[in-house]
């Protein structure tokens, strides 16, 4: 199955849009960002061979409809999207894997719906439903990995400034944010700029969004498994943050792809699928 984009409409009347691709079971995907367009998933790596992706464009993103009510991209607010989702699929229950930011929207959803989740990976998880936060200094300790790297010189400096508030996003440090960074990655950071909707992302973490107290008192009740998988090169979340992640959950575990940035299925395509699929199928 390709390329076919159904949709279905929210409570509050917002069409919303999502991708099928490949064969088998699904699998729903919510995309990171925040709030970027579910196209840069792309196959996962592959997954498409093994499981039906139903890869969701969140509100204002993608092929789905702007709200009428921009407050509706608060990350809370659109769990409820997901459920309306899960009800149009037909599915009693679904495995859901997300990425990123992502990973903030499903645990909300996993904590207000845990009778809903057959299987939960979270792959380079946002922790900050759970109330941990980014520091500079694991960000640069994991950068401080690639100095072998030929375009290290240039980027550290600019990256180290990003993070302690001294200048601007700059792009000659995405590198960082992958674990090769050759023509697939370069393709993959370009097309960054139109596959997100910025005021959105803005919105997604707006003030009363996350009650990290609350959230972790809930999902101890997931019975579910959970999959929290990190890049051993990545410096948000590191994996000693994606450890510390798993243990929110009664039945989590960790894996950590060696040689991997923040997007592990783009570095080693068949190690992340293989990774992934043990656990799925278990």
């Amino acid at each position: 199955m390709i390329g076919l984009m159904p949709t279905f409409t929210a409570s509050d009347g917002t069409r919303l849009a999502y991708h099928l691709r490949g064969e088998g079971e699904p699998l729903a995907v919510v995309p990171g960002g925040p709030m970027r367009a579910s196209e840069y998933l792309g196959e996962l790596g592959g997954l498409t061979a093994h499981r039906r992706l139903a890869l969701l464009d969140l509100r204002g993103t993608g092929d789905s409809e702007v709200p009428a009510d921009p407050a509706t991209y608060r990350c809370d607010r659109m769990v409820e999207d997901l459920e309306a989702w899960r009800d149009h699929m037909g599915l009693e229950h679904m495995d859901l894997l997300a990425h990123s930011a992502g990973a903030v929207l499903a645990m909300l959803y996993a904590a207000r719906r845990p009778q809903r989740i057959r299987r939960l990976v979270l792959v380079t998880p946002n922790p900050s439903a759970l109330g941990l936060r980014a520091v500079p200094e694991d960000r640069l300790a994991a950068a401080r990995l690639r100095e072998g790297e030929p375009w290290f010189g240039r980027a550290f400096p600019a990256y180290r400034a990003w993070l302690t508030g001294e200048a601007d996003f700059d792009d000659v440090f995405l590198p960082f944010f992958h674990g090769r960074w050759d023509d697939t990655a370069r393709a993959h950071a370009d097309a960054e700029l139109r596959q997100v909707n910025e005021e959105a992302g803005e919105r997604y973490f707006a003030e009363g969004a996350l009650t990290p107290d609350a959230t972790r008192e809930a999902l101890t009740a997931l019975t579910a498994p959970v999959l929290v998988y990190a890049g051993a090169l990545d410096g948000w979340p590191s994996p000693a943050v994606v450890r510390r992640t798993a243990a929110a959950f009664p039945h989590a575990e960790c894996a950590v792809q060696p040689g991997a940035g923040h997007y592990p299925w783009l570095d080693d395509p068949d190690g992340f699928v293989s990774r992934t699929l043990a656990f799925l199928d278990r």
